[in-house]
């Protein structure tokens, strides 16, 4: 065991762990001051739920032996038997590190149904979700399954955290449906500020996620770390710059710009150096920016554009790991040095992750709508969830 990589995979745990709450501050700058408490809380709701899923079922289903190339197994049920070092670094750490990541995802896709969740029916959902979606797909990519034994890459999270996340927004707002007076009346954030400081911890917490996924403190964390600092960088810009063109230039729009540009880099961030992190960062700003307008003239209520930022930055950033992988970076090179194959990998990976994502998140949020309703009654709605769900007030 290494005491460098084992100090350095502890705080990087504890900075992926505060982008949960760092969702929940973007989000909530996002909604109406009637739902800013319940925005918040279906972050942290996420996380005590996954710590508890990820402890006594999740990480088995992701890391223990492979079943088909589709999951693991339950050699692992309620962590048994895992103890000892896992590489340079205490094997219970890696699980730590990894739950958060699954808590981050669940949080993520709380943006579909923004303002008109029931908070009992987010928790039923959450729970079957990680088991049934981000499990298995963590086990495709990072568990020995099938994925994986086609080669595809995806460093940090690219196809497990921000396509599924995304995507099963999308899903989850289809079946929950828009918000009272969608399209009606204007539906504005309440408090920008709020959500650039929830940018702010998400952009720094990122480091963890990305350049912790070394799991090493070594050349390949900081690498990690350079190149996500310069595609949070680019992405912004890019954001900015388009809709300063289209209109005024957006300080929402700007922050926006930044989280799709940490998406993109998210899965190439130890394969690609700082100048390839550039084109990722900025065509991701771009590309982002195009499917949030795509989403509004389709008149899709994904509140909060959980599938216009970490969808398509997603399979973006997934893409772009086949094309500028270098191998001198990271030991494997893409498209741009000839490398067709690799890009084949990527593009099976992110299909598969979408049509799996998608589909299996439509059966469920059917299904726990059916059992328990997924939405608030119309007149809760009205209220605000903070009220009628929390009994609370976010300013009294």
């Amino acid at each position: 065991m290494d005491s460098g990589d084992t100090a350095w995979l502890l705080v990087s745990t504890a900075m992926v762990m505060l982008m949960v709450p760092g969702v929940g501050l973007f989000y909530a700058g996002m909604v109406r001051r009637k739902n800013a408490v319940s925005m918040l809380s279906l972050s942290f709701v996420a996380l005590a739920v996954v710590s508890l899923q990820w402890v006594l079922l999740g990480y088995t289903l992701s890391f223990s032996s492979d079943v088909l190339g589709f999951v693991g197994d339950l050699s692992w049920l309620g962590l048994r038997g895992v103890s000892g070092d896992s590489g340079s670094i205490p094997s219970l750490l890696f699980v730590a590190f990894q739950l958060t990541f699954a808590a981050v995802t669940l949080a993520i896709l709380s943006s579909g149904v923004a303002e008109r969740v029931k908070l009992s029916s987010f928790m039923v959902f959450g729970l079957l979700w990680t088991t049934l979606v981000y499990d298995p797909l963590a086990h495709w990519v990072w568990g020995g399954g099938w994925l994986a034994k086609l080669g595809a890459l995806d460093f940090a999270g690219g196809t497990v955290v921000h396509i599924s996340s995304g995507f099963s927004a999308l899903a989850l707002a289809f079946v929950v449906g828009k918000r009272l007076g969608y399209e009606e009346h204007s539906i504005t954030p309440h408090n920008i500020p709020m959500t650039m400081l929830g940018t702010a911890l998400l952009w720094f917490g990122w480091f963890g996620f990305n350049a912790g996924s070394a799991l090493s403190a070594g050349e390949s964390a900081a690498n990690a770390l350079l190149v996500t600092n310069t595609a949070a960088a680019s992405g912004a810009i890019a954001w900015l710059i388009a809709s300063w063109l289209h209109d005024k230039p957006s300080a929402l729009g700007m922050v926006s710009g930044a989280i799709a540009g940490l998406v993109a880099i998210t899965p190439a961030a130890g394969y690609v150096d700082s100048i390839s992190a550039m084109a990722i960062g900025g065509l991701a700003g771009a590309l982002c920016y195009g499917a949030m307008l795509f989403r509004v003239r389709m008149r899709w209520d994904e509140s909060l554009d959980a599938w216009a930022v970490h969808g398509i930055g997603g399979v973006w950033g997934a893409l772009a790991t086949g094309i500028f992988a270098m191998e001198s970076v990271g030991g494997y090179s893409g498209l741009l040095y000839g490398n067709t194959d690799q890009f084949v990998a990527q593009v099976i990976a992110t299909a598969s992750a979408i049509l799996y994502a998608f589909a299996v998140t439509l059966v469920l949020a059917k299904a726990v709508d059916m059992a328990m309703g997924l939405r608030v009654a119309q007149e809760e709605e009205y209220v605000g969830l903070d009220i009628s769900q929390h009994g609370e007030r976010a300013y009294a």
